[in-house]
């Protein structure tokens, strides 16, 4: 059995889903039998839910520690992780509009209110410094695997629409460059602000929702059937990161954070202002160009993506106004 070095080691469950598939990967394929029933009827906003996902996917980016790889591709474990996603599909689908108004639902991502009241709002206003290492801790989830998750479109996409998704590909896997990786950025702003830059060191400390956006951009990208969605969502995510990333270059000067920490931040508000137009263009122009019948599904990624960060923001906001940890073990 061969493992990457820098694998990370297999998660501490939250529930019999997750304890299901961790136990799993600790044994060679093809292992027990898995809870298809328990898959079809748990909370799919749940901790126990979003983990067991959470580590079926992985198996697709680094694995685990001590796992086999052939788990990746392991029958069993596929009709698992397929029944998860059936209920989380299912339950994203009844929390979105089911519209094919695509320039209507961009339109309204450009608008935002005044006076704002969200994560970067409160951070850059009031934030103390311990809220901005959670929220550092939270979103090392999905930056630590930065744009990995969208580059499974790439084989699915044709024409301008591949070619400009490329080049916003191009940018955030540093241009050619290994230091200037986004996901390499991230990391040095962990250590900057004197955290732990490993890959997924803090995924135990982190809840659900965090982890249930992640699960959204490995879903969308691993089925071609779900392309426009992922489309979609990427498209909501580089439309929304310019102001926010500014704001939190903010709140990272007023605390006299260090230069790396503040440099991920204003790398995204340089990039992500131009990689707006070229998504809105370029990638949906050309995509549904080419397949109109996508709509709905770019419309779909845009607005479950609004849904999950909408839970973030609920769960960070709701447990900092009340002077609480939003993590589920308080950083050191």
């Amino acid at each position: 059995m061969t493992v990457m070095t820098d694998a990370p080691a297999l998660p501490t469950p939250r529930g019999p889903l997750s304890a299901a598939v961790v136990d799993a990967l600790g044994q060679p394929p093809p292992g027990p039998v898995l809870p298809l029933l328990q898959a079809r009827t748990a909370e799919p906003f749940g901790d126990d839910f979003a983990l067991a996902l959470h580590t079926c996917y992985e198996l697709h980016y680094r694995g685990f520690r001590d796992s086999s790889p052939e788990w990746e591709w392991e029958p069993g474990l596929l009709g698992f992780r397929r029944e998860l996603e059936r209920t989380f599909l299912d339950a994203l689908r009844a929390a979105t509009g089911g519209s094919d108004d695509v320039s209507g639902v961009l339109d309204d991502l450009l608008v935002e209110p005044v006076p704002g009241n969200g994560v970067s709002h409160f951070l850059r206003d009031e934030g103390e410094w311990w809220q901005l290492c959670e929220y550092f801790a939270h979103r090392s989830i999905y930056h630590l695997k930065e744009a990995d998750p969208h580059a499974w479109v790439i084989p699915r996409l044709q024409g301008r629409a591949k070619a400009a998704l490329v080049a916003v590909e191009f940018d955030e896997f540093g241009g050619g460059h290994g230091e200037r990786v986004h996901a390499r950025l991230f990391a040095d702003l962990l250590a900057d602000a004197g955290l732990n830059p490993g890959y997924l060191h803090y995924l135990d400390d982190v809840p659900a929702p965090q982890i249930a956006l992640v699960n959204l951009m490995s879903m969308l990208g691993l089925h071609r059937g779900l392309r426009g969605a992922l489309v979609g969502h990427f498209s909501a995510a580089e439309i929304t990161t310019a102001p926010s990333a500014q704001r939190l270059a903010d709140a990272l000067r007023g605390h006299g954070a260090g230069r790396a920490s503040v440099h991920f931040f204003t790398e995204h508000v340089e990039a992500d202002a131009v990689h707006e137009q070229v998504m809105r263009r370029d990638v949906i122009g050309d995509l549904l160009d080419r397949e109109p019948g996508l709509a709905a599904d770019v419309v779909f990624g845009i607005e479950a993506t609004g849904v999950l960060e909408g839970r973030l923001a609920e769960c960070l906001l709701g447990a900092w106004r009340r002077g609480e940890s939003s993590l589920r073990h308080p950083l050191p």
